[in-house]
């Protein structure tokens, strides 16, 4: 089954951080090499993505972030439509955004609470839930 999703920089920020092949993140991030997950994005995504993983507190080499990129780049480019929405951190808004745009696609992120309750939102767990059922 294939699942469109906007995956949150914190889910990937994770994935790349985890010491578990077990870890949800890390099978949102291997779902997506997989072709399981198809990353909706924006360039702003794109941008963000590109900002926090190359903060010098990660480490992460130019190699995995030019994968992860990649991987997010053959999914779907989706034009965001505005939706006047008010989130705790403004930086999630474009996440939101894209997810709401394309009406089958989730927004999977680690920071449930900073976005309204609604079916769409899920963490990570969830949307592995969702592939293998």
């Amino acid at each position: 089954m294939n699942v469109y999703a906007v995956i949150d920089t914190n889910v990937l920020v994770s994935a790349l951080l985890a010491r578990s092949n077990t870890s949800a993140t890390v099978k949102v991030l291997n779902n997506l090499f997989l072709g399981r997950i198809i990353a909706v994005y924006n360039e702003e995504i794109i941008a963000e993505y590109t900002d926090v993983l190359h903060r010098k507190q990660f480490g992460f080499s130019e190699t995995a972030i030019f994968k992860v990129t990649q991987a997010i780049r053959t999914g779907l480019y989706v034009q965001s439509k505005s939706m006047n929405e008010t989130l705790p951190d403004p930086k999630d808004v474009v996440f939101y955004e894209v997810a709401m745009s394309k009406d089958d696609a989730y927004l999977v992120t680690g920071n449930i609470k900073h976005f309204p309750k609604i079916a769409k939102i899920v963490t990570p767990s969830e949307m592995i839930a969702i592939i293998e059922n």
